[in-house]
């Protein structure tokens, strides 16, 4: 199955992981652009997390993402969310 992303007026062929990265680089820039005017990062964060728990469970159910929130705790701790040093 192809998978082609819009980005302004041209199309991108783009793989699963290149979509996710990409995804990923819109949600950080808009993130940047909300910190520069002043919103909390942790209002933010706790936004995102409802937002993007909210289409998952729109998307997949409550169960299956509970069931995926319930290995939450070690994908942390393994670092899988870290982008940067801690700020602490």
């Amino acid at each position: 199955m192809d998978r082609m992303l819009k980005i302004s007026d041209r199309k991108l062929d783009a793989s699963p992981a290149e979509e996710k990265q990409l995804a990923l680089r819109y949600l950080l820039d808009a993130w940047e652009e909300a910190a520069y005017e002043g919103v909390d990062r942790d209002c933010l964060a706790t936004a995102a997390i409802f937002a993007a728990l909210s289409e998952l469970i729109t998307t997949y159910g409550e169960e299956p993402v509970a069931v995926m929130c319930e290995r939450l705790p070690e994908r942390v701790r393994s670092g899988e969310f870290t982008l940067a040093k801690s700020r602490q």
